[in-house]
């Protein structure tokens, strides 16, 4: 297992910049700083990228500009021109069902009602790529999920989800390594502390 493609999830635009939605894209940016590089517009790929080497493999990092419903217009573009297998994906996304600070690395799966990943499933055409679920919280009640995501957390929670995805990128470097076992299992035990 070689990751050639992580994405982030959102929705494009300063208007959402700072929404819950958005922790995708904030992993991203973490990350591209992480690896001293910068994310440039692609119009072919519907998305903003940074092509990188990291541990000798060629390794892209997209944030989708189509907004979430349709993320899986770009994951697929991209994977489809590069020949990356779904196995080779990680999608990195907001996560309602862990409270902030919390993370949880895994492969395949449902979408559970994210519409991002579901887009991204249909259109890979498989649910087997990897996922990074960030905890943002649930506001207590279906019908208030949707204000609930396109709102900005509070600073007290915004400060646990940067924590956590600080200690994700962290992390990656050893799930670069092909040891995901290890690196799943640090991640997945990370609380970030108020």
């Amino acid at each position: 297992m070689t990751i050639q493609l992580i994405v982030g999830l959102g929705n494009p635009g300063s208007k959402y910049e700072s929404t819950r939605h958005n922790a995708g894209f904030w992993f991203i940016d973490e990350l591209a700083r992480h690896w001293g590089g910068h994310l440039s517009s692609d119009t072919k790929f519907h998305c903003e990228m940074l092509r990188i080497f990291v541990k000798q493999v060629d390794r892209r990092l997209i944030k989708p500009q189509t907004f979430m419903n349709l993320s899986g217009k770009s994951v697929a573009a991209v994977a489809n021109f590069y020949k990356i297998p779904a196995e080779s994906i990680l999608v990195v996304h907001d996560e309602l069902d862990l409270l902030p600070g919390k993370m949880k690395l895994k492969i395949g799966g449902s979408h559970g009602g994210h519409n991002g990943l579901k887009d991204i499933q249909a259109q890979l055409g498989t649910p087997n790529f990897w996922r990074l679920r960030i905890g943002i919280g649930h506001p207590g009640h279906r019908d208030q999920v949707v204000g609930f995501v396109l709102t900005n957390p509070p600073a007290s929670e915004r400060t646990l989800i940067d924590a956590s995805i600080r200690h994700a990128v962290n992390e990656i470097d050893a799930l670069l390594d092909i040891d995901p076992e290890k690196s799943t299992q640090r991640i997945n035990a990370f609380t970030a502390e108020a």
